[in-house]
């Protein structure tokens, strides 16, 4: 979309001007312009004149006719014989003006570009000629030939090292006798911050200039006044900023004000990273009150819950990858997905329909990897599999050469690629990349867009013929697409498929991920020059300028492999139950594949679209009554299945009955002298289980009003009980949580609990909270020192363990369908796992600690240090909602089954009823 904007941005401009910075080989600076006279065949009858600009390039020189019948004429420097001007003291004598007073350039070659204003191969004439060049202002005559004399001499240098660093000395020194002109300030009154050399960023050019910061704007005031004299960006506009890695090294910086994240408003490259990490602190430091920075995590969290597209997904991870529309050795990457390209029909629930998106290209056809394999074994190091990349300059245009010509015309110094070699064909450019012994490319966003201009010949280029006889023109679709937009239609449908979105977690681990480098990407066969990775050569510790330039125009053309985002498998994404899907199609499931009868869908479906109501209306939660019922903090809140009775613990040694009838405490029982942490209550609401800081744990009868049992159960204080299925989980101090089964005691007969240890979690440390999945199938505990680890229960082992806060976990809690984990610290930060493969996949920073939540993996609803009640958007990663609670913290929290009840403990040894409001 961005290419295809900036070419018809660069058609708009056309016929103003015919020049542009792609008419510059690569690397080449264009320096500056004067107005002037080209005169050819000076001093014969057909002695003709031609008005236009004269541009004075660190390669070249370009005349640019006003007249856009004529050619525009390029002569390359190294092409020249001479360069000659009138003697200095005429040359500066601004009373001269006698029309013989120009420079006259002989060369033994020069290009013809444009003519007829037509975008064509240039024209090459070989052989001697000479050019004079009439100057308006004739007293800078000397000046603009001690300038290319000067460039002449670098150009015939005989390696391209030498020759870039003295053109890089020449522009260095025209930079040091510059600085930003502060009269392009939008106001009088901006301060200044910063000012600094560096080069604007566009795809294939780089342009010099001068950047400056102030306390409102960013301004960039090319070198050469081209394309115009300062682009400014207004600082409150700007919605994102990243750090680039441009040339293999980490000076580019790009900024956005739009929320589109594959166009950016300017990407500079810096000349040195102290500057480029300067402007970014200052512009960061801007924008951080008001842009929520989003990470390669949190848009994992949001793409698995259904809230961005894949293609938005794929869109977010490129641009964190330092992945740029203006950087065509780093070009977002999409994957092809559709592998039929032959059936009149596009049936999108086959996978025989899709590629298999756990291989790269190179590895979809098994007899071509069994001979690069070969190859690979045999090779010394450094090894690769490929020798060519999936993503580069040359595939990029090969793909936009119908909309961008004048890019393919600059990569390849004036020509298209051979006419069999084009896109010519959808069917043939896969099968290619099927058998082709060099051919790995992966496609580019735009075939999952909505503009199809880049497959169609509307400028009516010149393209060539092919060996048929045939003109390349259109684009060859497959059949099933009607036309160019059906095509595309169909491609962002497929992308978007079940079979894709339960796959391209696949794709992601070898472009992005754990599959991209090392052990990993061997066993993959996804192995590539070990210059396309980063950090795969230190330009600082090459000395030899030659050696250098060798290996960046090598990189530039090869391509470059995105900077890796995960270093674990990635997690697959949360595809919606069949009921679900049959809702939305009705046509792909009968009704006798559905999971559920018609007749059925009554209670559950109730249940679970009142869930949804509730927290869809969350912020509306409302106090309905207070209580001051103990003596310290609550600490833990039980309530029985019909609502009328609620049990809570605290830090007093209590365990109450409050009823919400009478609005009283019905009883009060001490277990001892020390603090109770947690309490529940058994099914059928016949006895209630607290945890005690005194390492016991008790049993207490609610119909006849007494401890019932007693479990002596750890070495230290107990910390937090669940219950599930006849097991009791209780975590402690003492590093463990254990496993018990229990037989249940009766009250009337003194008949005792039956307790049978089954499994012993042990952990390094105290663990202060822990949760169990809905299937009861996975624990979480959190330790004191910010552990998080994920137990398989009936194996008893550990399958993942991050160190995921600094201090006490106070909180954790599986989501309802135990995709994920959600934990709270004393950090004051959110964490969230997924649970799958255990990659900490968001963290939100919050004002204070969040003591403990509740959460329906979507919005959280938590108790603050401060005693508020907080709603958070934790795929928003801010703040929706503050309700104003308790007089300290929120250490307790319970919420019925509806979720539209919540009763809340604090601190302030109060307890609160919340009610939704609708």
């Amino acid at each position: 979309f961005f290419f295809v904007c900036l070419f018809v941005l660069n058609e708009l401009l056309f016929f103003v001007c015919r020049f542009s910075l792609l008419l510059l080989n690569l690397e080449e600076y264009y320096f500056e312009q004067h107005t002037a006279n080209h005169i050819t065949n000076k001093g014969c009858r057909d002695e003709r004149k031609f008005r236009g600009s004269l541009k004075i390039c660190s390669k070249s020189i370009i005349f640019e006719p006003d007249d856009n019948n004529q050619p525009i004429i390029k002569i390359p420097l190294r092409d020249c014989i001479s360069i000659k001007a009138p003697e200095d003291n005429e040359a500066n004598n601004p009373f001269i003006r006698e029309t013989s007073a120009g420079i006259s350039v002989v060369c033994n070659q020069v290009f013809l570009i444009k003519e007829r204003n037509i975008i064509a191969p240039y024209k090459t004439v070989r052989g001697r000629t000479e050019h004079l060049f009439q100057l308006d202002v004739a007293w800078k005559l000397g000046d603009v030939v001690r300038t290319l004399h000067q460039l002449y001499r670098a150009s015939c240098l005989d390696k391209m090292g030498d020759q870039a660093a003295m053109i890089t000395a020449i522009l260095q020194s025209r930079l040091a006798r510059t600085s930003f002109d502060k009269n392009r300030f939008q106001s009088i009154s901006e301060t200044l911050h910063m000012e600094c050399k560096a080069e604007m960023v566009t795809p294939l050019v780089t342009n010099p200039g001068h950047v400056c910061v102030t306390d409102a704007n960013l301004y960039f005031q090319p070198l050469n006044g081209y394309p115009k004299p300062v682009v400014q960006i207004t600082l409150q506009n700007v919605r994102r900023i990243y750090k680039r890695r441009h040339g293999l090294m980490p000076l580019g910086l790009e900024v956005f004000c739009t929320e589109n994240d594959l166009c950016s408003d300017i990407y500079l490259k810096f000349y040195n990273y102290q500057d480029r990490d300067e402007l970014y602190y200052l512009i960061a430091t801007y924008i951080e009150n008001h842009i929520t920075e989003h990470t390669a995590e949190s848009y994992m969290l949001q793409w698995q819950r259904g809230h961005i597209s894949n293609y938005q997904y794929l869109l977010h991870l490129n641009n964190l990858a330092d992945r740029s529309c203006n950087d065509l050795s780093q070009y977002p990457v999409f994957p092809w997905i559709i592998a039929d390209y032959s059936s009149s029909v596009l049936d999108l629930t086959k996978p025989e329909t899709f590629r298999d998106l756990s291989k790269p290209i190179g590895a979809l056809n098994k007899e071509r990897l069994d001979r690069l394999l070969k190859r690979y074994q045999e090779m010394a190091e450094p090894k690769f599999m490929y020798g060519s990349h999936y993503s580069s300059p040359g595939y990029v245009l090969f793909y936009l050469v119908r909309v961008a010509p004048e890019y393919m015309l600059c990569l390849q110094n004036g020509k298209f690629d051979h006419a069999d070699r084009m896109f010519n064909s959808l069917a043939e450019t896969w099968k290619n990349c099927l058998d082709g012994a060099t051919d790995f490319k992966e496609l580019i966003p735009e075939f999952y867009e909505n503009d199809s201009s880049f497959l169609i010949n509307s400028l009516k280029l010149d393209l060539g013929k092919r060996q048929g006889g045939k003109m390349v023109e259109d684009v060859e679709l497959p059949p099933w697409a009607s036309g160019p937009d059906d095509f595309l239609q169909k491609s962002q449908e497929a992308l978007e498929s079940q079979y894709v979105s339960e796959h391209l977690h696949e794709w992601i681990d070898l472009i992005f991920g754990c599959k991209q480098k090392g052990g990993e990407a061997v066993a993959a066969h996804n192995v590539f020059h070990p210059l396309t990775y980063e950090g795969g050569v230190d330009l600082n510790s090459i000395l030899d300028p030659n050696e250098k330039v060798a290996l960046l125009t090598q990189i530039l053309e090869f391509g470059q492999t995105p900077k890796q985002l995960f270093t674990t498998p990635h997690p697959r994404r949360i595809i919606p139950k069949l009921k679900s899907l049959s809702r939305a199609s009705s046509h792909s499931v009968s009704i006798a594949e559905s999971p559920v009868s018609p007749n059925e869908e009554s209670f559950e479906d109730l249940t679970e679209e009142s869930i949804t109501l509730a927290w869809n209306n969350i912020a509306k939660l409302k106090l309905d009554e207070q209580y001051k019922i103990h003596k310290e903090a609550i600490t833990g809140i039980a309530v029985t299945s019909n609502g009328s009775s609620v049990f809570t613990t605290s830090q007093d040694s209590t365990l109450k009955m409050f009823s919400k009838e009478s609005k009283t405490t019905q009883r009060s029982v001490s277990f001892s002298n020390m603090a109770l942490s947690s309490c529940l209550i058994l099914p059928g609401d016949t006895t209630v289980i607290t945890s005690s800081w005194d390492n016991h744990i008790y049993f207490y009868s609610i119909a006849f009003g007494r401890r019932q049992d007693t479990l002596m159960g750890h070495d230290d204080a107990v910390s937090k009980v669940c219950w599930r299925d006849g097991r009791l989980y209780s975590a402690s101090w003492d590093s463990t949580v254990k496993v018990w089964h229990c037989a249940p005691g009766d009250t009337s007969s003194n008949k005792k609990h039956q307790f049978e240890l089954l499994a012993e979690l042990e952990h390094d440390v105290s663990v202060n909270t822990i949760d169990l999945n809905a299937a009861n199938t996975l624990l979480a505990s959190g330790t004191k020192e910010g552990t998080i680890s994920v137990w398989d229960v009936a194996a008893a082992t550990v399958l993942h363990q991050l160190p995921c806060h600094s201090g006490t976990v106070f909180d954790a809690a599986f989501s309802p369908d135990s995709r994920h984990l959600l934990s709270t610290g004393e950090d004051s930060c959110f964490k969230v796992i997924d649970v799958q493969t255990g990659m900490l996949i968001s963290s939100v920073t919050t004002d204070e600690p969040q003591r403990c939540f509740k959460w329906d993996g979507n919005t959280i609803l938590s108790g603050s240090q401060s005693g508020e009640l907080l709603i958070w958007d934790l795929l928003g990663g801010k703040v929706i909602e503050r309700i104003k609670g308790h007089a300290g913290a929120v250490v307790s929290m319970w919420m019925n089954e509806q979720c539209n009840s919540v009763i809340t403990g604090g601190e302030d040894k109060q307890i609160m009823f919340w009610k939704l409001q609708y």
